[in-house]
């Protein structure tokens, strides 16, 4: 997720110099030879040990964690998307946006279906498998992150796709989207309380979690909305009813969609800050187990959807400072996975994860 993640900031971040597409490139074939290992030694773990992929739906900690396949998945298809984008040729980009738009409702499909899956097993587990408000984490959210990223598949599709197939992308992103960031926000009532109740918690790198949501929101409805004078100057939109009901032309509706874009994801960056300040500040006072631990990932992923939204605000008020940030930001995030990419593989080799009696959900 972390890599593929860096590699789609590489792809969109505004201050380019000459060799950048090809670094990121590299770093998305990279996510994939790491995507495909992972997904190798899942299968042999599932298959020689063929009671553990029931137990991991319903584990208290694993749980939360299943839906990271359909991160996983999401973070590739939007590379796909931008670096097609960028080495194909235009007949071969004709047949990957063909590839997209069935890849894109098949995700959606996919990610709702397993959205209500997960949280049903989690909320009819056994009491000795239950979660408890008191050990309560942004990860509560991750079982609903794959359905809400959705939204950001569309975004970055749409364009890609002629009108009459992009408009029902746009409106299914939407929902989904809105499905996402309703359900994480309800999740974060709890979360705060739980921190004013209980303190902070000892993995305090999965609090940068809570950022993902209203990030990934932000630069959702920015592309989402990026579309819409295209979209909405075809004459695909003539057969939406309540469009041609307003009688306006076409490029005022597109300007008040951008307009309304904008200022929710202005709205809704606020929350990603101080999400990110408070996780900070908490890092930033020291960590009770300073031991590698996967949840240090957490710096990462999350962080690339603040960045990208930075990035699509920056783009769509024309602001050089918002878009230096973001370009700042990128060189942080590209510093922090090569950091953490590092001490993950001296953390294997010297066997403190990954190992018999090291396992990061080990337990009930």
């Amino acid at each position: 997720m972390s890599t593929s993640g860096i590699s789609l900031v590489l792809a969109l971040t505004p201050r380019r110099f000459k060799g950048l597409d090809i670094i990121g490139l590299v770093i998305f074939l990279l996510d994939l030879i790491f995507f495909l290992f992972i997904t190798v030694a899942l299968i042999l773990r599932f298959t020689l040990h063929k009671r553990t992929f029931r137990t991991s739906f319903t584990h208290p900690r694993e749980a939360l964690f299943v839906s990271t396949f359909w991160l996983s998945i999401a973070a590739i298809l939007s590379n796909i998307g931008e670096y097609g984008r960028l080495f194909l040729g235009a007949n071969t980009m004709e047949g990957l946006s063909k590839f997209l738009i069935v890849a894109f409702w098949i995700y959606l499909a996919m990610t709702f279906s397993v959205s209500v899956l997960q949280y049903h097993l989690l909320f009819t587990a056994k009491e000795s498998r239950r979660l408890h408000v008191a050990a309560m984490t942004p990860a509560w959210i991750l079982p609903i992150f794959p359905v809400m990223l959705a939204g950001t598949l569309a975004g970055g599709f749409s364009k890609l796709q002629p009108p009459d197939l992009a408009i029902p992308m746009v409106c299914a992103g939407l929902a989904a989207q809105g499905l996402g960031l309703l359900i994480s926000i309800f999740m974060y009532s709890t979360y705060l309380s739980r921190l004013m109740a209980y303190g902070l918690p000892a993995q305090r790198p999965g609090m940068f979690i809570a950022v993902g949501p209203p990030s990934f929101t932000c630069a959702a409805l920015l592309a989402m909305a990026a579309d819409v004078p295209r979209l909405f100057a075809s004459d695909a939109v003539r057969g939406v009813t309540f469009l041609v009901g307003i009688g306006a032309d076409p490029a005022s509706l597109s300007s008040g969609v951008r307009l309304l874009a904008v200022c929710i994801a202005i709205f809704f960056l606020g929350l990603s800050l101080w999400f990110f300040c408070s996780a900070a500040a908490a890092v930033a006072v020291g960590m009770p187990d300073r031991r590698f631990h996967l949840s240090w990932w957490s710096f990462v992923f999350p962080n690339v959807g603040f960045t990208i939204a930075c990035i699509r605000i920056g783009d769509a008020v024309e602001s050089p400072g918002i878009l230096w940030t973001g370009s700042v930001m990128t060189v942080v995030l590209v510093a922090a996975w090569g950091f953490i990419g590092f001490r993950c593989g001296l953390a294997v080799y010297k066997r403190e994860i990954v190992w018999p009696g090291h396992d990061e959900d080990s337990g009930p």
